[in-house]
């Protein structure tokens, strides 16, 4: 039978459309033809110098880099496998190479206050050789010090001093002595001092032998006694500037003596380093230190000297001179180039830096030795990669950092001061100076949710480097990703590829896309099953990785994720799950879903039923109603309301109610694939017409009726086809899909196998009218300038139903009037009736 030029069939009593829009074989899958390379393996094409499809991406980090204004640094978005921090640095690598290396960074003793240590600057390479040479100046120090304290002109010297001290001190009390003695007293040293005693015949008085003066004679007595004391006094007070001296003359010479030996070291280090300002106005200040500390050190010599008192001062007193020494933080000797860091744990004391402290006989102490570096030491006058994530992650990381970019330095403080915790008393470095460029790695989630909420970050980071998730499938590119394989192999060591199985590999990379003039740039999953290929060829003992390999790394991937899939479809099969494969129903319709478990994704077919009734509610979403339909399910819903309206809402209002569901859910529903499967079952009930039940449809809709494309066909397709495969193919069955969507198709084997057969169909159609015409044999029916559509087509079925339903409704509602102002006209007169009898 032909219409208007096109072949019927007749499915199950239905006349259909035989192949109206029936896409082909070549339609369901590009094939990429490995003949057509210029290449037998990968092993023969050279290394991939470049980046597959990111352009945009690295012009964007480029710029980032190479502009010195402030606020300029990176985020660098795009999903996961997209290659983001493996392109970075390289990029980085590259560029930071031909730059000049930073400067070494040093903490060194602030001998004024040392809970404040300074920092010093030094070249690249100068910094280790300036604490190599301080290192060995402290350890001459520790020498040559004590040496000095053992010498024999210094304690001849010392000697001299202190002899000429004591011979002046003695002459004084000679002298002292000699006074007293002519005016009859004798000196006797007693616990109040030196005391003058008067006496007589050369003995000195008693206090009994003193009462029995007279007072004359007493009087006499004291009075010389009082001048002797200050004569005394006087004396004591000579010698007593004689000692000062004499002190400070063996400190001068302490200080003559540490201080030749201090010139001798020190001297030569301020000739090496006197072009370098910070390391001269260093090593005169530790000068100045060690020639005031002189007495420190030869007290404790001489503490060492006293038998028992190391051990009881807790070991050797020798003086260690650890306060000299230099904390190099930052040595960049060996860095070639500016310095490229990749921070994984940006907690704050890795960004920032700490001050670590040790145990000591029950307390926590520390130094300027103990100042470790963070990240931003480490990467200062470079590059810092942090994954956006891991860093918002680390509590009050990101606030740290900020800070640091605002300041443009760095400042060490502990964790309680950032916690705003009980402060104890630590280190306060100075600040260095911070000159970087961050590039902070994330999902666009990230970036779009920080835009928004953070005002500062879009004052830091004014540089988006947005990474594709695709690129253009042409030869070149082709060849670019054959290029990525062999270098994949080669550094890991895996058989190369040959022509066909790079051709699988490149179809697996459309697949990933759903788009036949697409490849992914997701190569993590590339390099994934290039690995998981090379098992298998192992397996299989092949030379080279072959198609087969890649095929089977493919099959076993999945094998191992779809095991809830396998299951629902074994509960389709035995009934468990109601959907139909066969023959026809009034209002019921197969859609589909997609289920998405970890990375494995499967396609879920489910039957949408709608049921229409005398009533003036409308369409009422059952899902909608329980509230396990989502927002963008809820809009296709209504969006239904609209449609219908607009298309047959011209002689009478939608006066009709319906009910709408998706049978056997009991989990949230999410989408708008399936408005048009709804569609199909309300226009199937109102029509009184059976759609095809070997056909599952996918596919939004808008309010003018135009089938819209949606995601996951692929998997759509592939899971109706297993459950009819389940229940038995009968050369009936197919999927129709969005006409949008044909270009997405990259089907498994199987199911192109399937339509080459005949045993499986696929549909692709633009409006509702052409799906519905598919699902019921019938014209859909074109609406005529009055506004009706014919009576032997599915709309005008529609249009009827609707208007029987509302003229029912109406009908109703006049019965029912009716039937209200008979029964109030018989309560009036039953109540007339009965005041009549009362008055009788």
């Amino acid at each position: 039978m032909t219409w208007k030029g096109i072949n019927i069939a007749y499915y199950g009593g239905i006349m259909v459309k035989k192949n109206t829009s029936e896409l082909s074989v070549s339609q369901l899958r590009r094939i990429c033809n490995h003949k057509s390379f210029q290449f037998t393996s990968t092993e023969k094409l050279p290394p991939l110098e470049g980046v597959i499809g990111q352009d945009r991406a690295l012009k964007a980090v480029q710029f980032g880099l190479e502009i010195n204004s402030h606020g300029y640094h990176t985020y660098a978005l795009g999903p996961t496998g997209t290659g983001k921090s493996t392109i970075i640095k390289k990029i980085l690598a590259k560029v930071a190479k031909n730059k000049d290396v930073p400067d070494d960074w040093l903490y060194v003793n602030n001998f004024e206050d040392h809970d404040k240590p300074y920092t010093l600057k030094l070249p690249a390479g100068t910094g280790h050789k300036f604490r190599d040479d301080i290192d060995q100046l402290v350890e001459e120090l520790k020498s040559d010090i004590p040496k000095a304290f053992e010498s024999k002109e210094y304690a001849k010297e010392q000697e001299n001093i202190e002899q000429e001290f004591q011979k002046r001190s003695k002459e004084l009390f000679q002298e002292l002595e000699k006074k007293v003695s002519e005016h009859g007293f004798v000196l006797l040293q007693t616990i109040h001092g030196i005391v003058p005693l008067p006496t007589v015949n050369d003995k000195v008085i008693t206090p009994d032998q003193y009462t029995t003066l007279s007072d004359e004679e007493k009087k006499k007595f004291d009075d010389v006694q009082e001048e002797l004391q200050g004569k005394i006094r006087e004396t004591v007070r000579l010698v007593e500037e004689l000692q000062k001296k004499g002190k400070d003359r063996i400190r001068e010479l302490d200080h003559r003596i540490v201080g030749y030996t201090v010139d001798h070291l020190i001297n030569d280090l301020l000739k090496k380093y006197a072009k370098f300002h910070g390391a001269v106005t260093y090593l005169k200040a530790a000068k100045a230190a060690l020639l005031k500390n002189v007495m420190t050190y030869k007290q404790m010599k001489q503490a060492e000297q006293i038998p028992g008192i190391s051990s009881l001062l807790g070991g050797s007193q020798e003086p260690a001179f650890e306060e000299y020494r230099i904390n190099l933080l930052v040595d960049n000797s060996k860095t070639v180039g500016v310095p490229v860091v990749f921070e994984s744990n940006p907690i704050g004391p890795n960004l920032i830096g700490r001050v670590e402290q040790r145990g000591f006989f029950g307390t926590l102490v520390t130094n300027f030795r103990m100042i470790k570096a963070g990240a931003l030491h480490r990467a200062n006058g470079g590059y810092l990669i942090i994954e956006a994530l891991d860093l918002l992650q680390k509590p009050f990381a990101y606030q740290l950092l900020k800070r640091c970019l605002k300041t443009r330095e760095i400042v060490i403080e502990s964790m309680n001061e950032v916690f705003g915790a009980f402060i104890t008393r630590t280190l306060e470095p100075q600040p260095i100076p911070l000159d970087i460029k961050i590039i902070l790695i994330g999902d666009p989630y990230i970036y779009y949710m920080l835009h928004e909420m953070d005002h500062e970050f879009k004052e830091l980071f004014k540089v988006v480097a947005d990474f594709e998730t695709q690129s253009d499938w042409t030869a070149d590119n082709v060849k670019q990703y054959a290029q990525f394989i062999g270098n994949i192999c080669r550094e890991e060591k895996l058989k190369h590829f040959d022509a066909s199985a790079v051709a699988k590999v490149i179809e697996y990379c459309s697949r990933q896309v759903e788009h036949q003039n697409k490849l992914a740039t997701n190569f993590g999953n590339v390099v994934d099953l290039v690995r998981q290929s090379n098992y298998w060829a192992t397996q299989n003992k092949s030379k080279l990785v072959r198609k087969i390999d890649v095929t089977k790394a493919l099959e076993e991937k999945v094998y191992r994720s779809n095991r809830i899939e396998k299951h629902i479809q074994e509960m389709i099969r035995e009934g468990t799950i109601m959907v139909s494969t066969k023959g026809t129903a009034i209002g019921q319709v197969n859609g589909l879903s997609v289920l998405k478990l970890g990375e494995y994704s499967f396609g879920k077919p489910s039957r949408i039923t709608a049921r229409t009734y005398i009533g003036s509610q409308g369409v009422i979403s059952i899902d909608r109603e329980v509230k396990l339909g989502g927002p963008i399910h809820n809009k296709g819903s209504m969006i239904l309301v609209g449609y219908m309206g607009g298309k047959y809402a011209f002689h009478a209002p939608l006066g009709f109610s319906a009910s709408i569901t998706f049978e056997q859910l009991y989990e949230g529903v999410e989408g708008d694939s399936a408005s048009s499967a709804e569609i199909y079952a309300l226009l199937s009930s109102l029509s009184d017409h059976p759609l095809r039940q070997d056909l599952a449809v996918t596919g939004s809709v808008n309010q003018h009726g135009e089938i819209q494309p949606i995601g996951g066909v692929n998997e759509k397709i592939e899971g109706f086809f297993q459950v009819c495969k389940a229940k038995g193919l009968t050369g009936k069955q197919g999927v129709i899909i969005p006409a949008s969507n044909v270009v997405h198709l990259m089907l498994h084997d199987y199911v192109i196998e399937a339509v080459k057969a005949k045993q499986f169909h696929i549909y692709a159609v633009s409006t509702i009218d052409e799906g519905i015409e598919l699902l019921t044999g019938m014209k859909a029916g074109a609406r005529s300038k009055d506004g009706h559509y014919p009576a032997n087509t599915i709309n005008g079925a529609v249009q009827k139903g609707i208007i029987n339903l509302a003229k029912l409704a109406k009908n109703f509602d006049k019965k029912e009037h009716k039937q209200k102002t008979v029964t109030k006209k018989h309560k009036k007169e039953v109540k007339k009736q009965k005041i009549k009898k009362k008055n009788r």
